[in-house]
This record gives structure tokens, C-alpha cells and sequence, in this order.
């Protein structure tokens, strides 16, 4: 055991203050979702619930089709991952070990669009999903993330940190460019990759303004929309809004609780530190 010294203790008690308003807010959503509508509306507010109930989440789960909303944030989060780990992948292979005239050029223009926000797009990417006839359908909420200079930008960083020498080594050995990227620098890249996976997960399962502007329909709504959207129909009741919250956030929590050491690893080596 190593002793801990009068600086990281500090260090520790002061990260622990910091941590507890960043957590209060989680902890007091919880706990209003078990009380009783009396129980959250009392002023002055109680801390802990006189009975602990889950009649909460029974009535929203009634109210509102969430598991519908839940399996179809999974689909979309799933495949949104998918495609776009699998085009970062060979963009940023591309990118980095290709040889093409414009490269560099090219290149620098895709990282240009990283200033052009999200809303600005919303226009053109809606107008193409219409014309595709693809507007009400989980398709529509895919297709346009597909990929992310800002993903490619972070893999290509990491596939130039790897030494020249075994993409040599490799080519003598016969490899040609599709075995050396999955044999090699794929399992090599593997912290830039989790990185990429987690922020891309967090952000499709997050996301609310394309899925409001491109979904009509009950079945195809995502959880962020689907709690809007119950919001909208139930009125704001307190204690089922925080049930139907903790519905929306928890399984990103629990990401985040059981992948927090990838985390921290895959950011101290994806090389986007500070």
C-alpha cells in the first residue's frame, strides 16, 4: 500500500467537494422519481422520501411506449457507431498512409467544416432525406452521421504516431494495405478507437434536434424526444418527469460507471489531452 501523502490528500478532499455538485443533481433526480407528488411539490422540499416507490416509472412506462423509445435509441446509437467507426477507420487510414496528390490539401478542407455548426446543415440534410423519402424512419437519423472529420482527425493523429517501420516490415512480409490496417494499426489504435466509440455513443444517444425535425410517428421517436414529447402530453408533473429522466440518462451513467477507466486511458492516449 503506498502512504498517501498531506498534498494528494488535499488534492483528494478538494476533487471530492468539486465532485458533489456535479452529483447532486443526478442523486436529487433519483430521488424525486421515487416520491409521491405531495412529497415533491412540499416547500420546504424533503431530502428523503417518507415510502419508496417505483409507481413512478410504472405510470410513465404506461403513459408513454419507453421501451419503443428505448430500443430504438439502441438501434440508432448501434448502428450510428458502427458506421461511423468503420468510415473513421479508413478515412483516417487514407489520410495518414496513402500516397495521393491533394492529400494534405484535401484534408485540410474536410477539418475546415468542423467550424460550420450542426443548424447550419439542418436545412440540406433535411431536404436530402425528404427527397430520399426516408423522413419517419430510424434511416433518416442515421444516414447523416455516418461520419466525423473530428473522429477521422483524432485516429489519423494516432495512426501518424505509429512507426513507418512496420508498415515496411509488413509490406515485405506480403501484407498489402487492407491486412496491415486490420492486422496492425487497428488493434494498435485500439485507445483512440474506444475514445471515438464512447464520445459518438454519448452524443447519438443524446441527440434531440434532428430527431424532432425528422420523426412524425410514436414508433420512431428516440428517448430524448420521446421524454419531450411526454413532457408535452402529461403535463409537468415533477415526480414523472425525474422517473422518465432517469429512463433517458441512466444507461449512459452506467457507461459511464463501467467504462470510466477506458475512459481515462483512451483520452490520456487518443493523443486529445487538455
Amino acid at each position: 500500500m503506498r502512504s498517501i501523502t498531506p498534498g494528494k490528500a488535499a488534492v483528494y478532499v478538494l476533487l471530492a467537494i468539486g465532485a458533489i455538485p456535479m452529483f447532486f443533481p443526478f442523486f436529487w433526480m433519483f430521488i424525486s422519481s421515487v416520491k409521491t407528488a405531495v412529497e415533491v411539490n412540499t416547500t420546504p422540499p424533503t431530502f428523503w422520501p417518507s415510502v419508496w416507490s417505483l409507481d413512478n416509472y410504472a405510470y410513465a412506462f404506461n403513459k408513454a411506449p419507453f421501451g419503443t423509445y428505448f430500443l430504438n435509441s439502441v438501434i440508432v446509437s448501434t448502428v450510428n457507431v458502427g458506421l461511423t467507426v468503420c468510415t473513421t477507420i479508413l478515412a483516417a487510414f487514407a489520410f495518414s498512409r496513402l500516397r495521393f496528390p491533394g492529400r494534405d490539401l484535401l484534408f485540410a478542407l474536410l477539418l475546415s467544416l468542423m467550424m460550420i455548426p450542426f443548424e447550419m446543415l439542418v436545412i440540406t440534410n433535411y431536404t436530402t432525406i425528404a427527397n430520399w423519402q426516408l423522413i419517419d424512419t430510424l434511416s433518416a437519423m442515421i444516414l447523416p452521421f455516418t461520419s466525423n472529420i473530428f473522429y477521422t482527425f483524432i485516429l489519423r493523429n494516432f495512426f501518424l504516431s505509429i512507426p513507418d517501420s512496420l508498415y515496411r516490415s509488413a509490406r515485405i512480409d506480403g501484407a498489402g494495405h487492407w491486412k496491415y490496417l486490420w492486422r496492425i494499426m487497428v488493434p494498435i489504435a485500439r485507445p483512440a478507437l474506444v475514445t471515438i466509440v464512447l464520445l459518438n455513443a454519448i452524443s447519438s444517444w443524446n441527440s434531440f434536434l434532428w430527431p424532432l425535425l425528422v420523426t412524425n410517428s410514436t414508433q420512431n421517436r428516440t428517448l430524448p424526444f420521446g421524454l419531450y414529447a411526454f413532457i408535452s402530453e402529461s403535463g409537468i408533473r415533477y415526480e414523472l418527469l425525474m422517473a422518465a429522466s432517469t429512463i433517458v440518462v441512466l444507461p449512459m451513467m452506467l457507461l459511464f460507471l463501467f467504462m470510466r477507466r477506458s475512459i481515462v486511458t483512451s483520452v490520456a492516449h487518443g493523443g486529445i489531452k487538455g
